[in-house]
This record gives structure tokens, sequence and C-alpha cells, in this order.
């Protein structure tokens, strides 16, 4: 029996724990705060399981077992993005048991593996396993805002001889693409007809939800519904005392994929533009509609461009808000391995000016290429194998993870299944849970033989 089996005498306590932390509303992007007591609470618990832990500023810290020279470890993240509107359960900010499926928001990204990694180290400890070099879970709490909680682990810690972070797909992830996030902004707003704009809360997500604020005429307001009537989307439109509001609904994704959505704020500015013209929306909406537009490969940006390993560039417009004390918006880049970053933000930077558009990087994480003959590699295949009876696929992604932190001593690995719609940083976050369960051995099975490996 592979000893992956033990995580399953775990199940109800490891449950009970991971509703709790799930119900710690740890929204980094907004609220700090809670994104470190989601950090302290899995300190504390480890505290109590008898672990040695670390906790750098609120930021990152870590849990430890064993002894040596050498450390081998888990990475995983407990800060995610807003849960959103539009979910089938009541509350998404805990543990829903519903249709064979474990359903809030962080239940894949990431605190359900995080909180499976910690009952990993559990049953190694309970069972008397000794490991042959320390064995770490290393725990941020700003991994949906840039990273800047590892950067600031490593900057006070060792890197890991290898190491693997559950916060991706399964099999193995060898590639992940470099990302660019770059704000594109004015002085002020140079529109007239357009007197506001709003969508999306991060950059990482397409926006499902977008509003802007009209000042028209009765007459342009009915050719701008039967406009919006044909077009792909939701649009309400409401009276207002400062004019016609409309709020257009499409839907989410993350932005490594942003194909696979329908990006609400863009939706609405090809249709204002299209109906009002691109002058009265103002210098930032004319660059969005003309550069960017619907397309998510970055063409009429100049920037298209794939290769073999990982495939495709892709952009994302994350963010947009325009009224009277700012006018800005956040794009999200995902560019493959062997591309020209530098060369990248600067035809964006170039495009931008031509409207009279600022721009600011406002992260850049490069790319991850570990070779396939790397240890680490090996001991995740037969982790894999000796669950699932099968050996795992080699892939590369648009996924930012902890694992380009890593310095290509370790990759991402689980924990979501091809054939199971997690919705990543959408409504109805989920796994299915024999896939929870089936992830859980996995887990446990990677990080023993990381423990024991010569």
């Amino acid at each position: 029996m592979e000893f992956g089996k033990m995580i399953l005498s775990y199940r109800q306590e490891l449950l009970k724990d991971l509703d709790a932390l799930l119900k710690i509303r740890s929204v980094s992007s907004s609220d700090k705060k809670a994104a470190s007591q989601a950090l302290a609470y899995m300190l504390q618990r480890a505290e109590e399981m008898g672990f040695v832990t670390k906790n750098i500023d609120g930021l990152v810290g870590h849990v430890e077992y064993g002894e040596g020279e050498e450390i081998a470890a888990v990475l995983a993240h407990v800060d995610v993005v807003p849960a959103g509107e539009g979910w089938c359960v009541e509350e998404p900010y805990s543990l829903t048991e519903q249709d064979g499926r474990y359903y809030g928001r962080g239940i894949v990204d990431d605190k359900g593996p995080a909180m499976t990694a910690l009952y990993c180290l559990k049953a190694l400890k309970d069972q008397g396993v000794v490991p042959k070099r320390r064995i770490r879970l290393i725990l941020g709490a700003a991994e949906e805002i840039g990273m800047k909680d590892m950067e600031t682990y490593f900057q006070e810690e060792p890197l890991p001889a290898m190491a693997f972070t559950p916060d991706s797909e399964y099999g193995i992830c060898c590639q992940e693409k470099g990302i660019l996030q770059i704000e594109v902004y004015a002085p002020h707003h140079d529109g007239t007809t357009l007197t506001e704009f709003h969508a999306g809360h991060v950059v990482n997500a397409v926006p499902d939800k977008a509003y802007a604020l009209i000042d028209c005429t009765e007459n342009e307001d009915h050719q701008l519904r039967r406009f919006a009537d044909a077009k792909p989307g939701r649009y309400d439109f409401i009276y207002t005392m400062d004019g016609l509001q409309i709020a257009a609904e499409g839907k989410a994704a993350h932005a490594c994929v942003p194909e696979t959505g329908l990006n609400a704020a863009m939706h609405l500015i090809r249709i204002l533009a299209a109906n009002f013209g691109q002058l009265v929306l103002g210098s930032l909406c004319s660059f969005l509609d003309d550069a960017v537009g619907l397309e998510t490969d970055g063409c009429s940006l100049g920037i298209r461009c794939r290769d073999e390993l990982s495939g495709a560039l892709s952009v994302n417009v994350g963010v947009v808000e325009i009224d009277e004390q700012q006018c800005h918006a956040a794009l999200d880049v995902r560019y493959p391995v062997t591309a020209d970053s530098a060369e990248i933000f600067r035809k964006i930077r170039t495009r931008a000016s031509y409207d009279g558009l600022m721009t600011k990087l406002i992260c850049h994480e490069p790319p991850l290429s570990m070779p396939v003959e790397a240890p680490i590699i090996q001991i995740l295949k037969e982790a894999y194998q000796a669950v699932m009876g099968e050996e795992p696929v080699l892939y590369a992604t648009g996924g930012g993870t902890y694992a380009r932190t890593l310095k290509n001593h370790g990759v991402a690995f689980g924990p979501v299944f091809a054939d199971d719609p997690a919705k990543i940083h959408e409504p109805n976050e989920s796994i299915g849970q024999e896939h929870f369960w089936q992830h859980a051995q996995i887990c446990l099975e990677a990080v023993y033989r990381m423990a024991l490996a010569e």
C-alpha cells in the first residue's frame, strides 16, 4: 500500500480545519490583515500539532518537520481573490458539500491544498517517519497580489533543494509563462459622453461586471439598447440623476486563460465606441478599444507571439477605473518562456503613447522552464503513478505560481484534474470530493518520497 493512503484517516479533522480557514476572508488585494490572520491560523494549528513554525511579518512563514542540512518543501498560499457574485451555494467563504463537490473560495486556490499539505506533515510525524532532510510547508499571504511574500521569505531563508507547489493542475508543470502586469493611465479623464467607468477588482482575472455612466440623449439611449441586444453578454440600463447607467455582465475567468471568459469591460467599451465613437469616450477607452478590443492574443498591440515550449502570449484587461479622480486600466500579459519581456513592454508603452497615455510596470514575474531530467520531476512522477496508476503528463501553463520563485528547484503539481471544472478565480470555485482526496493522497506520497529520497 502506498504511503499516501494514510491521509484518508484525517478526513474529518482536515475538513473541520479547512472550513475554519475558508471562513477567514483573506482577500489580500483589499484586506492584508485578514490574509495575515489566515497565515496565523495555519501556523497556530501547526504548533498545536507539535511542529516548529516561523512567521515573518504576517506575510509569509513556514512549518517544519525533521532535521538535516537540506530542505524539501511544499509551497502554498492562504490569500484568495474576491468571491464575487453568482455562487450556487449560500456562503462562498466556508466549506460547503453539495452534489459530490466541495465548494468555497480558496478550496482549490489555494487553501484546500495548503491545509492538505499541513496534514501531510502531520501524517509523517504521526507515523514516525524520520526524514533525511527538513520538510517545510512554506505558506504565503500575498500570492494573489504579486508574490512579494516569497521574495521576502527567500531573503531570510535558503531555497529548498527540491519543492513543489499544489497550485495548478495535474500532471507536472515544467514551464510557466512570464507575467507582465502593466498600468495604462492618464492624468485625467478627457471624455465627454462617458463620465464614469468601473470594472474589475484584480488584474489577474477577467472582469465579469462593468459599469458605465453616460450623458446621452433619449434617441442615443434607444439606439444603444438595440445595439446591445445583438451583442454577447447581458446589459441593464438604469436612469439616474447623473445620467444613464449601463451595467454589463460577462463571464469571469483566470487571466492565464482569458479566452475562456467574456470580458464585461471590453465588450461594454466596444458597444459604447461603436454607438458613440471613440472620441467622446476619452483617450483611455479609445486605446483599449483600438489596441486590445475583444482580442486576447495581443495582435493589435503588436505583441502576438508563441513558442513550442509554452504556447501563445495572452492579454487580459483586468481593471478599468474612470471618474473625476482617476483614469487608468491594468493589463495582464502572459508571455512565452522564450519571449523578450522588455520588448513586449516597450511595444505596449509605445502604442499607449500614441493616445497620450502613460504606462507603469506593476509587476514582472520572469518565466520558469524546468529541465525534465530534474530529480524532483522523477519524484513527482512516481508519486502520481503510485496513486493514479498512470504517468502524469508534462505541460506548460500561463498561470503564475510560487514555483517561479524557486529558481528551477521546484514546479507546480496539482491539485486540479483535467476533467474537473474547478472555476478558479470565478464564482463556484469547487472540486469533486473524490478528486480532493486523490490529490491529498498524491500530495502525501510526494512529500513522503521527498523526505526519504537519496
